[in-house]
């Protein structure tokens, strides 16, 4: 009985959720609703998670050999900073950690991280410009960043782009890092409704191991939960039909990603865009991926692959949908594959398979009816 009376916090309504307190309880239930009068934060303030550090407006910032852990929320977030170092830096939380974010540089300008480790409960290194109208309206990019020497353990993602982008990101070099573990390796994601542009980004030499997810993962239709699905949980899209371009359409475009090597991933690389708004320029080049499936490529434009192994044991190494101009050039597999490519989509034009031999797997192309007869090139 002493025990018992000792323990805090409140039950749900179903008796099956523990909360701290009933602040905390209050606050999972309600929405959290922006411009209300500081009496309604302080009735749900259990609830609500601050960054452990905060840097608004700084510039010629240093922050070497430092650890910084267990953090509410975020862990280190310079907002509207220029001229910001991070040198040896150390972040880690629980794997657990909802939105336990290592590093989230937003809107800034003019970066280095360098020689860096994040263990973290979320994304690892993440760039973010601002969310939607908001961050639209503020229209700062997150611009001449570089990212080198580093490494990231658990994380829901390696280097990240997204998904709150809508004020734009460009000019980003990201060399010489390990991803060991992390539920996807390099995360670009956004979704309908942020808007905003990412490009000019360049990734060069990147090693990964263990990826429950994507190695490589460019993905516009973001929904805010866990990369990689439970148990049970499907990760297909439904048929989703195109919508009007607005200033809220994001953009993926210019991406140079060479010299990646995975050993062990769910997928080596999935390419998704939208029906209205393809995701466009993307080179792949020297990459070696050991992965369960191969490629996904789904309403995708201007895609090269070139001098890429995708090692995986799935019946179909790479499946395309409704893309344009993709250049396939000296793609290797493994041997004994069923089928190298599955095509669909009456949109899918322009798809040339380059200097791939193919006389170790059973069938090279599978098309689908719907697809133009001269929608694909093998040379």
């Amino acid at each position: 009985m002493e025990e018992t009376s000792r323990v805090r916090g409140v039950l749900n309504d179903k008796q099956d959720m523990w909360y701290p307190s009933a602040q905390s309880l209050k606050g999972a239930n309600g929405t959290i609703k922006a411009g209300q009068p500081l009496s309604y934060y302080q009735g749900i303030k259990d609830f609500l998670r601050p960054n452990m550090v905060s840097l608004t407006r700084c510039k010629r910032v240093l922050l070497e050999g430092v650890t910084f852990q267990n953090s509410p929320a975020w862990c280190l977030h310079p907002l509207l900073c220029e001229h910001i170092t991070l040198r040896r830096v150390t972040a880690k939380n629980p794997w657990y950690a909802q939105n336990g974010d290592g590093l989230d540089l937003e809107s800034c300008r003019n970066g280095l991280v360098d020689d860096c480790l994040f263990d973290v409960g979320d994304d690892g290194i993440c760039m973010k410009s601002g969310r939607d109208e908001q961050g639209r309206k503020r229209g700062v990019p997150t611009e001449n960043i570089t990212i080198r020497n580093s490494r990231v353990y658990h994380a829901h993602g390696g280097f990240v782009i997204g998904s709150e982008m809508s004020g734009g990101v460009r000019n980003l070099y990201v060399t010489n890092c390990t991803f060991m573990g992390t539920d996807v390796g390099l995360r670009f994601k956004t979704a309908r409704g942020r808007g905003g542009v990412v490009e000019n980004i360049f990734v060069d030499g990147i090693d990964m191991t263990d990826i429950a997810g994507e190695a490589i993962l460019f993905d516009m239709y973001y929904a805010a939960k866990d990369p990689v699905p439970q148990h049970g949980e499907s990760n297909e899209l439904p048929t989703i039909p195109a919508q009007p371009l607005t200033e809220a359409t994001p953009q993926f475009r210019s991406f140079q990603v060479r010299n990646v090597r995975c050993k062990g991933a769910e997928t080596g690389i999935l390419i998704r865009g939208l029906p209205e708004m393809a995701v466009k320029g993307i080179l792949i080049e020297n990459a070696v991926l050991q992965c369960r499936k191969g490629l996904i490529c789904i309403e995708a434009e201007d895609i090269t692959l070139k001098n890429v192994a995708l090692l995986t044991k799935a019946k179909t190494t790479m499946q395309f949908q409704n893309s344009r101009a993709v250049t396939l050039d000296k793609i290797r597999y493994t041997d004994d594959t069923d089928l190298l490519m599955y095509v669909s989509g009456d949109r899918s034009q322009a798809i040339r398979l380059l200097n791939t031999d193919t006389s170790h797997v059973r069938k090279t192309v599978e098309k689908e009816a719907n697809v133009p007869i001269n929608a694909l090139t093998i040379k």
